[in-house]
């Protein structure tokens, strides 16, 4: 059974986005930047036409497509509720005495 799409969502957008891949010693990462939309909390983005491998040492930066899923009301609350206890995950591991641990 699905989401009513005005509760759970199920807007999709398709927008151009900018991608940035590092593979090196001193960087490994992968940043995709949607462009045009402003992502909201619960909304998911997939970005099409990325490359399944790059090599040691290589940097790569291209234009491509990627397609965003807007969360709903419903999935929006739930996400920003379930981060506050995340959040307050960190704090009780970061202020126990030396003695306890």
């Amino acid at each position: 059974m699905a989401w009513p799409a005005w509760l759970g969502g199920g807007r999709t957008l398709e927008v151009p986005c900018t991608v940035e891949i590092e593979r090196s010693f001193d960087s490994f990462h992968a940043y995709a930047v949607p462009e045009g939309v402003d992502l909201r909390p619960g909304d998911r983005v997939v970005v099409h036409g990325t490359p399944d491998h790059i090599g040691f040492g290589e940097k790569m930066s291209f234009e491509t497509r990627a397609t965003v899923y807007r969360a709903g009301p419903l999935t929006r609350f739930w996400t920003q509720w379930v981060a506050i206890f995340e959040l307050t995950e960190l704090y009780h591991c970061g202020f126990e005495p030396k003695e306890a641990a």
